[in-house]
């Protein structure tokens, strides 16, 4: 026995027979040559045995006919009418030929009906669809709500599309313009609009006992002419003459100090619009020294006491501004309109008006007057805010003063605008005939 052991541990050491027994070699080394790669692990398929041979069963790709193939068998199974399916290799067209299409109701746990539906490949589908044998549905489609909503929105859609493309982009062409603020303009606009009506004088003439509404007129002429002369900024007239009605609106004004009132309301507006306001001294030169020094100062800081030293506001010209970019105006047309608001500074009866409305007043009425075609268009109702319906009483009193303008006796703005630096705008005929044609076809005729 010990003789047997020592030759079965030689031949372990020369490479022999394996401790586990020879058998036992052998099966190993039979399953190590049959090892396969990772890659295969998990394909490995059952082998079945064929007429005494052992058979590889292959794992076939899915395709669409394989697939179409393995459904059709499944349909088979649990359909109670047999169906013909005749299915050739993957190379051929797939034939499906249906004998009978008959629903059959498979129960399952939840004892719901099911419906088998037969897929036929997509050859058949289209060979139908080229025949015409599709046949559409005898049903007739019946209206719903929702549709007739979705129609409707998707009309107002398009009537909004229309007047997006019939309004245009004013601020285009100032996109690189870091000043122009194009990205905050229409919001800054916005929130003139909304303070506009909290900061507007009141009709005052009926509590003032000693100056009246021609007195004014006299005042604002003479100013206009004083602001020309000293060559200021548009911005001054306009906020000079705000200022003049909010503190003759809120303080009762006696007819010597009218005047005084009128120095120092620019004096301010100077101070604040202008880079070089005129001196105190130019005011008293300019009123015949009818005034001293001290008695401007004092009443400047009357006014300003009375504001509360509010004098951030939005005038008539601040609305100008932007609805002469609107208007798309040339030159001519321009000045035509600094012309109208410059009567409107005149007119009394417009000072408890909207600056917007006067501004956009003022700018119909150049239109009318020099007939522009169309006479107000989208960019300019989208822009002001305003219709031409709107607007026809306000310009009426414009297109009336223009044509008083010339014969009456306060004429600062006509002969300043009947200059050729001005284009002479004021020499155009006045536009009475077309805003009685406008008036007239604003009224209703009674019955």
């Amino acid at each position: 026995m010990a003789s047997k052991r020592q030759a079965l541990v030689l031949q372990q050491k020369k490479g022999g027979i394996p401790p586990m027994g020879k058998q036992k070699a052998v099966a190993v080394a039979a399953d190590a040559k049959n090892r396969r790669a990772l890659g295969d692990i998990g394909n490995l398929v059952n082998a079945r045995v064929v007429e005494g041979k052992i058979e590889t069963q292959v794992n076939r790709p899915i395709t669409r006919s394989f697939g179409a193939q393995l459904l059709a068998n499944a349909q088979n199974a649990a359909a109670a009418n047999k169906k013909s399916v005749t299915i050739q290799s993957d190379q051929a067209d797939v034939k499906v030929c249906v004998k009978s299409a008959k629903k059959v109701a498979v129960k399952r746990k939840e004892k719901k009906n099911v419906e088998i539906i037969v897929i036929s490949p997509d050859s058949n589908e289209e060979k139908k669809y080229e025949a015409g044998t599709c046949r559409k549905s005898s049903r007739k489609k019946a209206t719903s709500l929702t549709s007739v909503l979705m129609a409707r929105s998707k009309v107002a859609c398009e009537l909004s599309d229309k007047l997006k493309e019939l309004v245009v982009d004013i601020d285009a062409s100032d996109k690189e313009n870091q000043l122009a603020v194009v990205d905050y303009v229409e919001d800054i606009y916005k929130y003139y609009k909304s303070v506009e009506h909290s900061c507007r004088p009141c009709d005052y003439m009926d509590s003032q006992v000693e100056i009246n509404a021609k007195m004014r007129a006299v005042l604002v002429d003479w100013l206009i002419e004083v602001h020309h002369k000293f060559e200021l900024m548009p911005e001054t007239l306009y906020l000079t003459l705000y200022l003049l009605d909010l503190y003759l609106s809120t303080e009762m004004t006696p007819r010597k100090e009218l005047q005084l009132v009128g120095v120092s309301a620019m004096l301010i507006a100077s101070k604040y619009e202008e880079i070089w306001a005129p001196e105190v001294n130019d005011f008293i030169c300019i009123s015949d020294r009818t005034y001293t020094r001290e008695l401007i100062l004092r009443m400047e800081k009357r006014i300003l006491d009375k504001l509360q030293w509010n004098l951030t506001v939005p005038t008539p010209y601040v609305f100008l501004v932007r609805f002469v970019k609107a208007a798309e105006c040339d030159t001519e047309m321009k000045n035509m309109v600094f012309f109208f608001a410059e009567l409107a500074l005149m007119q009394y009866s417009l000072v408890s008006h909207c600056p917007s409305l006067v501004a956009a007043a003022s700018v119909f009425a150049a239109r009318c007057t020099i007939k522009k075609s169309p006479l107000w268009t989208e960019t300019l109702k989208c822009h002001t805010g305003f219709s031409e319906q709107q607007l026809l009483d306000c310009t009426q009193i414009l297109v009336n003063s223009h044509a008083a303008a010339a014969e009456g006796k306060l004429k600062v703005a006509y002969k300043k605008y009947s200059d050729e630096q001005f284009g002479a705008v004021a020499l155009y005929p006045p536009a009475t005939q077309m805003m009685e044609e406008l008036t007239a076809s604003k009224t209703v005729p009674r019955n």
